[in-house]
């Protein structure tokens, strides 16, 4: 499908927002006043930064307020009541360590929830999908939890918990890389079941349904060549995963800590591009494209 930036900031920068809101939410680290405020503001600003880019993708931004409205049956509207939810719940929750010192549990724990549903409805977005088999999977909602969960830990200082999950995060995305390659041929759907015309003989394209572009080849159709998208594992891999790994082992200093996180947000901004650029639609298979 076609890597969008808008899509690939929002999922990069959201994720990371709502997994310092789970950390914080949990009171870790346990900090008040100003450091509390500080960390509060960089969440916000990841979180609700993505959220607004997200809009950009809409075709008609000014109608995102309607996304709400169907949340019985849509994950996308799901989404944004819990997105919505978590901030308000995590502003209160925040406004008590910065102006009063007072740390509400209960408050932080709901609001701990709310965030981490956020990112469980982003993810099942992508999981529900049929049509898109490499993202048809419970690995998706797994990985994209694992990532916000060890970028928030990361963020937040939590030394301990990110040497965990981290390397879980990237054992996750290495499974999930695997397990989609082999995605859409392994479930059984081909030239023949998308036309249904399987029936009565081999199917295959006489020539393209029509000589120009349209928008389901511009949105849904995407090719990377292989040797591209094997090195742009490797660089999100060791920037997203081994790096800061790596630099967190070292003696302690803020300038690695920060690298840290400066090189995860790079490797999971390249590993994003490539869950977009890399997920066959099956509506491509009526172009004789895979």
């Amino acid at each position: 499908m076609h890597p969008a930036p808008s899509v690939i900031v929002f999922t990069t920068l959201s994720g990371l927002g709502f997994g310092v809101l789970i950390w914080l939410g949990l009171g870790l680290p346990a900090v008040t006043g100003w450091t509390a405020f500080a960390l509060f503001t960089i969440a916000y600003g990841l979180a609700v930064g993505g959220l607004m880019a997200s809009t950009l993708h809409l075709g008609h931004p000014e109608r995102a307020l309607k996304a709400f409205s169907q949340w019985r049956s849509s994950w996308l509207s799901r989404e944004g009541v819990c997105a919505v939810a978590a901030l308000i719940v995590m502003a209160a929750y925040g406004a008590g360590l910065v102006f009063f010192d007072a740390r509400l549990a209960p408050l932080g724990w709901l609001g701990a929830a709310l965030s981490l549903a956020t990112v469980v409805t982003t993810a099942m977005i992508y999981a529900q999908l049929r049509t898109v088999p490499r993202w048809h999977t419970p690995l998706t909602p797994a990985l994209l939890l694992a990532i916000s969960l060890a970028g928030g830990a990361l963020l937040t200082g939590q030394v301990s918990a990110a040497l965990v999950l981290l390397p879980i995060a990237g054992v996750l995305q290495v499974l999930w890389w695997v397990r989609g390659d082999m995605a859409l041929a392994t479930s059984g759907t081909d030239m023949a079941t998308a036309t249904g015309l399987g029936g009565i003989g081999t199917v295959r394209a006489f020539e393209p349904p029509h000589t120009g572009t349209n928008y389901l080849l511009r949105e849904m159709v995407h090719l990377v060549g292989r040797k591209h998208a094997l090195k742009l594992r490797i660089i999100a891999f060791a920037l997203g995963y081994a790096a800061p790994v790596a630099l967190i082992l070292l003696p302690f200093s803020h300038a690695l800590g920060a690298l840290a996180v400066l090189s995860h947000l790079a490797g999971i901004a390249a590993s994003r591009w490539l869950f977009f650029a890399e997920a066959e639609h099956v509506v491509g298979l009526y172009y004789g494209k895979r």
